[in-house]
């Protein structure tokens, strides 16, 4: 089940809330490029798919924003690995 998630530009990051509890990405933009930093997601409600969610949720911008995504985070990064519809947005 996907969480809604909010992105909060003036911090570079995407939130959501599951049951109190706030997950967040962060990322940075660098040129043409979103470059994925950090996904946090809190044990309390770890195991969800809520990382995927927010890391989705970044690549929607990205493409949406006409930015190349690079996954800098270890999660990110082996979430593109299990997402090749997203490939072509990588750069």
């Amino acid at each position: 089940m996907a969480v809604s998630v909010r992105h909060v530009p003036d911090q570079q990051r995407f939130l959501t809330e599951v049951d109190g509890v706030q997950a967040l990405l962060e990322y940075h933009l660098n040129g043409d490029q979103l470059v994925i930093t950090h996904t946090l997601v809190p044990d309390a409600i770890g195991g969800r798919g809520i990382a995927g969610d927010l890391v989705r949720a970044a690549f929607e911008h990205a493409r949406q924003a006409g930015y190349k995504v690079r996954p800098a985070c270890s999660y990110a990064a082996a979430w593109i690995q299990r997402h090749p519809e997203y490939t072509e947005q990588l750069g």
